[in-house]
């Protein structure tokens, strides 16, 4: 990676990764604003604002949005996370221009008109919807509420419908005014790709917005709570959450090791113990989080409703064991995964990009992947002894249960297991 970084007098953050012998690239508008950085009354808005950006600006309708970008065989999308809203765009090499004018006129000058804003209420509302029907999704927006109750970090990306179902103009252009400006804008790009080019044309675009102060979201508290809701359905859906290490802690690849180690794949702990062994459920995993100020380690299983108290209970032992100590073999083999992941996903224009962003939004510069690697191979058994005995010895896990639940055991039975 041979990663190129600036940043224009208002503070708008650059970085570019050219990739020699590709004929495509990407490139997106990256804001350091998302869900844990909405009030109470403005859950969803970042989200609605996300799916509001297509709809039209002055100079381009919502169709001409479209086709401009498939006009030239490119792709264009966004998403809303905790931290960041992301627009970006894949292109081929001579429309990296055109993406990025089409990309800085929707995300700086949205019509957010109101026939509109009625349309797309109806869209997300749906889309509400389709994720309370869908058990594994919106059981980790139940876990992340169990795990940061009463504060932004743990309200639901998607916002609920009552709140959704009430936005307006005022709140869409209120939390642009509040978190779109120039400081917490990040253009990366990555592929066939020109830096020079790529930076003349941001400050055409970028460079005549006058730089605002910077909303600080509210500090994250884990606080591990409960959520259990029956519903008739053929499985119990079962989530677990542990306070992780944060994005610049030391701890953060220790933090990912292990989740990798416990269940990160077909080897893991968990897979092996409760899908190869005991035939307990069909998928199960664990996954490591980093944020800002706050980490989470969640792990996933799915069984019936026979079975919930005796996979549930077995979690807990292999969680306690695995922090008494991995073997050197787990530990290599995780070290192999999560560097493999990190390669791989570095190779295409659109992984690139992403990761260019993230490493800013983080460190305020994008360390060289020889720092990153060297990072991971610096952690040792012992790291991973300390991480889990503090992971597991802490206020123990949030836990959000959904299905048929009458034989699922409470939190508090599980942290004396952990315990015992």
């Amino acid at each position: 990676m041979s990663v190129l970084t600036g940043r224009l007098p208002n503070g708008l953050r650059i970085a570019v990764d050219p990739m020699p012998g590709l004929h495509s690239a990407t490139v997106g508008i990256f804001l350091t604003a998302g869900g844990r950085h909405e009030r109470a009354e403005q859950c969803g808005v970042a989200h609605f604002l996300e799916h509001m950006a297509f709809k039209g600006t002055p100079s381009r309708t919502a169709l001409r949005i479209a086709e401009e970008i498939e006009d030239v065989g490119g792709y264009i999308n966004a998403y809303t996370g905790k931290e960041m809203t992301a627009y970006y765009a894949r292109v081929l090499e001579a429309d990296v221009e055109m993406a990025l004018r089409l990309l800085a006129d929707i995300v700086l000058n949205p019509l957010f008109a109101e026939p509109d804003i009625e349309v797309e209420r109806g869209v997300i509302l749906q889309e509400i919807g389709q994720a309370l029907d869908t058990p594994d999704d919106i059981i980790f927006d139940w876990l992340q509420e169990s795990a940061y109750p009463d504060q932004p970090f743990g309200r639901p990306i998607l916002g609920p419908a009552e709140r959704v179902s009430a936005f307006g103009r005022s709140d869409l252009a209120g939390f642009v005014g509040e978190h779109y400006g120039p400081d917490q804008i990040i253009l990366a790009a990555a592929g066939a790709v020109d830096a020079d080019a790529l930076h003349a044309v941001a400050a055409d675009l970028f460079g005549g917005l006058a730089s605002r102060p910077k909303a600080v979201a509210p500090a994250a508290r884990f606080a591990a709570g409960e959520r259990r809701a029956f519903r008739d359905l053929e499985q119990v859906h079962l989530t677990l959450g542990f306070e992780g290490a944060a994005a610049r802690s030391q701890e953060v690849y220790a933090a990912q090791l292990y989740a990798i180690a416990m269940g990160g794949g077909m080897s893991s702990r968990l897979f092996q113990e409760l899908r190869e062994r005991r035939g307990l459920c069909y998928s199960v995993f664990a996954q490591a989080s980093a944020y800002d100020d706050t980490g989470l380690i969640s792990l996933y299983a799915g069984t019936g409703p026979d079975q919930i108290r005796e996979l549930a209970e077995l979690t807990m032992d292999e969680l306690r064991r695995g922090a008494e100590g991995l073997a050197e073999a787990e530990i290599e083999r995780a070290r192999a995964q999560m560097k493999a992941g990190l390669l791989m996903g570095l190779e295409g224009p659109s992984g690139r990009a992403e990761h260019l962003a993230r490493q800013l939004a983080i460190w305020d510069r994008v360390p060289p992947l020889e720092e990153t690697l060297a990072r991971i191979e610096a952690v040792t058994a012992a790291d991973l002894r300390d991480f889990a005995g503090r992971l597991i010895g802490g206020a123990g896990p949030a836990l959000a249960l959904l299905g048929p639940i009458a034989d699922a055991p409470d939190r508090e039975a599980l942290v004396r297991r952990l315990a015992a």
